[in-house]
């Protein structure tokens, strides 16, 4: 397994995600993290799900959409590096996919489904990486990154985002 990930193994940008992930074994806490997501996910309703704490905000439907998202682009980029890519990976317009991802318009429990199938392919793409492979860099978004900390990155990400829902959707949903 992998060690954590030096400060050049992302882009500054990444820290306050990666800084939010203490645990050495990445692989255990995604698997963790993931199931601990879901149990939080289903205490909402379809129609708490569809809150928004301000007008302007995303609704939790469109946060989970959101963390979905990043966790298959994030996990795409890993595999890339993995496998040697050495060409530059795009970056996403985050907006723009939660604008036409259409979340709100989805059933709430086919949400955490997608969530919870996103991370265990995450966790089964970590897990079968050879030992070199987590040392691999490339280019994503015109920033150098390492598949390490890119599944630090996922987890710190998941992390913010949760954090943003507890602070600011559940007591207010509930």
């Amino acid at each position: 397994m992998s060690t954590r990930p030096a400060p050049t193994e992302y882009a500054p940008y990444f820290a306050r995600y990666v800084d939010l992930v203490p645990e050495d074994d990445i692989c255990i806490t995604l698997k963790e993290q993931g199931s601990a997501t879901e149990s939080i996910l289903r205490l909402l309703n379809d129609k708490q799900a569809s809150y928004r704490y301000a007008p302007d905000k995303w609704s939790v439907k469109q946060l989970v959409g959101h963390v979905t998202d990043s966790e298959r682009i994030f996990g795409y980029r890993a595999l890339s590096i993995a496998r040697g890519e050495t060409r530059k990976l795009p970056g996403y317009d985050e907006k723009s996919y939660g604008v036409t991802g259409e979340f709100d318009r989805r059933p709430w429990n086919d949400l955490i489904a997608e969530l919870a199938t996103a991370r265990q392919a995450t966790v089964a793409l970590f897990r079968g990486l050879p030992e070199e492979a987590w040392d691999r860099s490339g280019v994503a978004n015109d920033n150098a990154i390492s598949v390490r900390g890119l599944a630090y990155v996922i987890v710190g990400h998941e992390r913010h985002h949760l954090n943003v829902l507890r602070e600011r959707y559940l007591q207010a949903a509930t």
